[in-house]
């Protein structure tokens, strides 16, 4: 099954192939928890928040850089846990098919609400004073703070072409980053415009940490420190820190 998701991880990367690809250079790593499904990945000060997935498994995490876990809450088990991202003094955290997304306390964790959200969640972040949403198309939802209806959307296109599977994400400035499931890649998009201007391609990490850690998952998980990027993926062993490119 593991080497069937391999093969699969590599021709998602193969498809593609229109703005040019990056391989990053990795300055510098941190520990993961391996049994964390990373769903969506932030700093918070000098702190990392992190949301897991999985039916029974799905969480809201704060660590520090070394690993120690400083918060946590769970989501109900009928709950399958996605992207996040910390918007004032709140926390927002989506679910994937049940058309919800939770308000927790940024700190201490405290559940204080939820929402309806239009379609699947999956990736999380916040732009233009609204949270922008990734649902796996290539369409990303401008989400307004408070009544949380849809007030605008973004599509994501490379050489013209759509870019679908879209996962989590981080903004940098008007940049954002997006991990595109099922492949070793993260596409690099202008916004408002949509178009991926570049590939940061991970597929060589990612065989490199499959030799010694078979129950690895896809590449998921994007953060930024205020300088660095750091990229990680499900139940991967690492957070790895690279330039921003």
């Amino acid at each position: 099954m593991r080497s069937y998701l391999l093969a699969l991880i590599v021709l998602a990367s193969m498809a593609y192939a229109g703005a040019p690809r990056v391989v990053p250079e990795i300055l510098d790593s941190i520990p993961h928890e391996i049994s964390h499904f990373t769903q969506g990945l932030f700093f918070d000060g000098k702190d990392l928040i992190e949301t897991t997935g999985q039916y029974g498994e799905s969480g809201l995490y704060r660590r520090t850089p070394e690993g120690k876990i400083l918060d946590s809450a769970r989501l109900a088990e009928r709950y399958f846990g996605e992207g996040s991202i910390a918007v004032g003094d709140d926390i927002f955290y989506l679910t994937w098919k049940s058309r919800k997304a939770f308000i927790y306390n940024r700190k201490p964790f405290r559940a204080k609400g939820e929402f309806r959200i239009p379609t699947e969640g999956w990736g999380l972040t916040y732009w233009k004073s609204a949270l922008l949403m990734s649902n796996g198309s290539d369409e990303l939802l401008q989400i307004a703070l408070g009544a949380f209806n849809v007030v605008g959307s973004i599509r994501v296109t490379d050489d013209g072409k759509p870019v679908t599977n879209l996962n989590e994400l981080e903004i940098v400035g008007n940049t954002l980053y997006a991990n595109i499931w099922q492949s070793s890649l993260i596409a690099v998009i202008d916004l408002p415009s949509g178009k991926v201007v570049k590939y940061l391609d991970f597929s060589s990490k990612g065989r490199e940490i499959y030799k010694n850690f078979r129950n690895i998952d896809v590449l998921n998980g994007i953060a930024y420190d205020g300088k660095y990027l750091w990229v990680t993926g499900k139940f991967w062993p690492q957070i790895y820190k690279i330039a921003v490119p």
